[in-house]
C-alpha cells in the first residue's frame, strides 16, 4: 500500500491535494514563490492521479511516466507556440492509466495569447485529463484561467523549516545560519547552498567589498571581475546535478529511444536555471550590502555631525541597491550593473561586526 500523499513544508497544499487525488478535478493552479516545492507537489499529485501500482508511482514521481507531460517555456514567456504543445498532449489519450496529466510550468509567464488559448481547453478539456499550472504569481490577464481551476497555495517556507529539514538531513549546525539567510525561503536553494563549499568565501567577499571601494573604476573592475569569478564557482554543484540528470536521460533513451522533446526541455530548464541560480548569487549579495549600511545607520544612537551624514550617505546607498536589486527582472548586463552599483556607493571603511 502507497504512503498517505505528503508534500514537504507545505501542509495546507498536502490537505487540499491529498482529498483531490481519488476524483481529480480537470484543472488546478499552484501558486507560490519560487522555491517553495511546486514542481515536486505536481509530480506527487500525479503520481496519485496515475501510478496505480509502484512502477507508475515511481515514473510519475521522476517525470517519465508514459501518461505525464511535463511543458515549461524554453524562453523568458510562453508562447502560443508551446500552448499548442500543451493543448495537443492534453487532447491525447492517456497509454497506461486512466487519465492523463499535463503539467505548465511558469505559467505566470504566459503571454495574453497564450492564456487565450488554454482558456478553451481548461474551460472544455477532454474526458480523463488533468491540467497542472504551476505559477509564481497571477497577473490580472490570467484571473480568468485562474477561475477555472482550483487553486492550490504553496506558502513560503519558513527560515525555522528550512533549518530543521537541512539539520534532519545532516547539514552541520555550524553552516545553518549561513545557507538559511542565502537561501531567503527557498528550499531548494537551501539545499543547493548545502553542497557549496564555496558560500562563506563569496559571503565574505561581499561583506568585504564596500571597504575596498576607492573611487576608481579600476577597483570597480577589478572587485566585480572578482565576485562574478566566485558565482562562476557556485555553478558547480548546480553543474553536477544536472549532469547526473542528463546521465539519467541518456540511459533512458538507450532503452528506449529518443526522447526529443524531453531532452530539449531539460536543456531550457538547465539554462533557466543556471540563469536563476547567478540571479539568486546577485540578490544575496546585494542584500550582504544593504546589510552592511543598515547597521551604519543604527550604530551609533548619540550621532555627531559625522556620522548623521555617514547615516544620510547609507540611506542613499540602501536605495540605490534596492534599484539595482529591482533590475534583475529584466535581466540587464551582470558586470555592467555592479559596475554601475559599485561607483555609486560609498566605501566603508570598517565594516561592522
Amino acid at each position: 500500500m502507497s504512503e498517505p500523499l505528503k508534500l514537504e513544508a507545505q501542509p495546507r497544499a498536502t490537505e487540499v491535494l491529498a482529498g483531490a487525488a481519488t476524483q481529480p478535478v480537470h484543472a488546478y493552479l499552484f501558486y507560490g514563490p519560487r522555491g517553495t516545492g511546486k514542481r515536486a507537489g505536481a509530480l506527487a499529485f500525479a503520481a496519485e492521479i496515475i501510478g496505480s501500482n509502484e512502477r507508475g508511482r515511481r515514473l510519475a514521481l521522476a517525470g517519465q511516466h508514459p501518461d505525464l507531460s511535463i511543458h515549461s517555456p524554453e524562453g523568458r514567456s510562453l508562447r502560443v507556440a508551446e500552448a499548442d504543445d500543451i493543448i495537443f498532449e492534453v487532447s491525447r489519450s492517456p497509454v497506461e492509466a486512466n487519465r492523463k496529466v499535463v503539467i505548465c510550468e511558469r505559467f505566470h509567464t504566459a503571454e495574453p495569447e497564450a492564456v487565450a488559448a488554454l482558456l478553451k481547453t481548461i474551460e472544455e478539456p477532454p474526458a480523463g485529463a488533468v491540467i497542472l499550472l504551476l505559477s509564481e504569481e497571477i497577473p490580472p490577464s490570467h484571473v480568468t484561467v485562474a477561475s477555472r481551476c482550483v487553486v492550490v497555495e504553496f506558502d513560503p517556507v519558513p527560515d525555522a523549516e528550512i533549518r530543521r529539514i537541512l539539520e534532519a538531513e545532516g547539514v552541520p549546525l555550524e553552516a545553518l545560519d549561513s545557507i538559511v539567510a542565502a537561501a531567503s525561503g527557498d528550499l531548494s536553494r537551501a539545499r543547493l547552498l548545502a553542497t557549496d563549499k564555496g558560500l562563506a568565501q563569496r559571503s565574505q567577499a561581499w561583506a568585504a567589498a564596500l571597504g575596498r571601494l576607492d573611487g576608481s573604476g579600476y577597483t570597480v573592475a577589478k572587485l566585480v571581475e572578482e565576485l562574478r569569478g566566485l558565482i562562476d564557482q557556485a555553478q558547480a554543484p548546480l553543474e553536477e546535478r544536472q549532469t547526473t540528470e542528463a546521465a539519467q536521460l541518456t540511459e533512458i533513451e538507450a532503452n528506449i529511444g529518443k526522447q526529443a522533446r524531453q531532452r530539449r526541455e531539460m536543456d531550457a530548464r538547465h539554462r533557466r536555471e543556471q540563469r536563476l541560480l547567478r540571479t539568486d548569487e546577485l540578490r544575496f549579495g546585494m542584500a550582504t550590502l544593504a546589510e552592511i549600511y543598515r547597521r551604519q545607520i543604527g550604530a551609533n544612537p548619540q550621532a555627531d555631525q559625522r556620522t548623521a551624514k555617514e547615516a544620510k550617505e547609507a540611506v542613499t546607498a540602501i536605495g540605490r541597491i534596492r534599484q539595482a536589486h529591482a533590475s534583475l527582472i529584466r535581466n540587464p548586463n551582470e558586470a555592467l550593473l555592479l559596475q554601475a552599483l559599485f561607483l555609486a556607493l560609498p566605501a566603508i571603511q570598517q565594516p561592522l561586526n
